[in-house]
């Protein structure tokens, strides 16, 4: 991809066009350049492995200076290198295959050509594309995808703790409901995503090396006397990366599946938060920065959209829908193995694409935000009616009759003013010191826990349970 403007904006996927900013570093993992140097990885790191295997024999070791040298090519992996696999690509139309020939034409620059009978020893093509897509798949979580959600879990961590005492009216059904604080609200979402987080990084991507139909046969017939149960899971180890044993030609894709699984629940968090400050906005509890030169509406001067909600809810929606098909369609395979999985696993990218956008909008919005406090608690103040669910409950705690009746028929579907509410205490056939406890509630002050819960971020240890 060039910067050249007019080659994003003919791109087909706004991935590549309007949105390639925020998706470059994806490039690295998920573009095809990128698949041929993991398959190089794959292959370097197999050859190596073969040359310390005493048992295997007739692959030679490799001298230090020549294992480093091995491990340049898919550590400076270039474009022309690319290039010229995708040639052999071209030439005889398989891209694993391509990878071997022009890995043998490395080794014979570099003075290593006794070695071209071992690359690709006994491997089927699936052996290194499972490999492959383990690898990238798990350095694109970690060093790309992770970090995006660790800023929003910082951004709402603080935001949290700003706003942890800031109440606010809650709405149950959209009507008016128990207060709460703004930061309160705010740490759900954090504790939400943070264990959806934890979830995204503990697992453990799967990977086999195992021929053909999953049975080691070529490598038995050649070296019978080798371990090669013992050598698979140690190389697929050194990847690090789970052996599985059991397969047929293809590694099963369970664990991928639970990978997409835990980001679309993760991505579901935030859908779900970018709905709720999208309401707030709408209803005037958050200011939006206005950024300089930005335009709102094409007629209407005055608009600041929640446009960075807006968009991140649109990206997460079209990732979703992409980790759904990839959890539902990768595990399945005809027999000991179709092709449909292959053209599938080339779209992980989009799928992630999409998220990382997700996540760079959402962060933005949140960003943009400020809390307008004066404006929750005028709201708050306008609903009295919220201390309904308080007075009766400390009405049955006085052993009073039928409370929850009582408050029933003074709130319900009517309007309730402060004066009213204390008119209806007055009336009480309870102790004054009662009453003046019913008579101090406020609104505002009807927040139980929850700036203690604002701040929480060890729910284990809360209370002392």
């Amino acid at each position: 991809m060039t910067d050249d403007p007019m080659t994003r904006l003919a791109a087909i996927s706004p991935l590549d066009g309007r949105y390639r900013g925020d998706v470059a570093g994806l490039a690295g993992y998920f573009s095809e350049a990128a698949l041929f140097r993991y398959r190089v990885r794959v292959e370097v790191e197999y050859l190596i492995f073969l040359s310390r295997a005493p048992s295997v024999g007739f692959v030679p070791p490799l001298e230090p200076h020549q294992q480093a040298a091995l491990r340049l090519l898919y550590r400076q992996f270039s474009d022309d290198d690319a290039r010229a696999i995708a040639a052999w690509d071209r030439r005889v139309n398989h891209d694993v295959k391509a990878v071997e020939y022009w890995l043998r034409e490395q080794l014979d620059r570099l003075g290593l050509s006794q070695w071209n009978e071992a690359v690709h020893f006994a491997l089927t093509s699936e052996d290194v594309n499972n490999l492959a897509y383990g690898l990238l798949v798990r350095e694109a979580r970690d060093l790309v995808l992770l970090p995006a959600l660790g800023k929003i879990l910082e951004r709402l961590r603080d935001l949290a703790d700003a706003e942890a005492a800031t109440p606010m009216l809650a709405r149950t059904h959209g009507q008016p409901a128990t207060p709460t604080t703004f930061g309160k609200e705010v740490n759900v979402f954090f504790s939400r995503l943070r264990r959806a987080n934890a979830d995204i990084l503990g697992v453990k991507l799967t990977g086999k090396l195992n021929g053909a139909t999953g049975t080691f046969a070529a490598q038995v017939a050649a070296l019978p006397k080798v371990d090669w149960v013992r050598f698979s899971k140690a190389f697929v180890r050194s990847l690090d990366l789970e052996p599985v044993l059991l397969t047929t030609q293809i590694e099963p894709h369970d664990s991928l599946a639970i990978l997409c699984d835990a980001v679309k629940r993760a991505n579901n968090i935030l859908v779900d938060l970018c709905q709720d400050f999208w309401r707030y906005v709408s209803d005037g509890y958050l200011f939006q920065a206005p950024k300089p030169g930005e335009v709102g509406s094409s007629t209407m001067p005055h608009k600041v959209n929640p446009i960075d909600f807006e968009n991140a809810e649109g990206n997460l929606g079209l990732s979703n829908a992409l980790l759904e098909h990839f959890s539902r369609k990768l595990p399945i395979s005809r027999l000991q193995r179709d092709l449909s999985d292959s053209t599938v696993l080339r779209n992980l990218g989009v799928a992630f694409g999409y998220s990382l956008v997700g996540y760079q909008r959402a962060l933005r919005g949140l960003d943009k935000v400020t809390v307008r406090g004066e404006r929750l608690r005028a709201e708050l103040a306008a609903h009295p009616e919220v201390l309904a669910e308080a007075v009766q409950t400390i009405l049955r705690r006085e052993a009073y009759p039928e409370p929850y009746e009582a408050l029933k028929a003074l709130t319900r579907g009517r309007e309730l003013s402060l004066e009213l509410l204390h008119r209806f205490v007055e009336d009480l056939s309870v102790g004054e010191a009662v009453k003046a406890e019913l008579r101090a509630l406020t609104p505002e002050g009807y927040t139980g826990l929850a700036e203690q819960l604002a701040r929480l971020r060890d729910e284990q240890a809360f209370g002392g349970w």
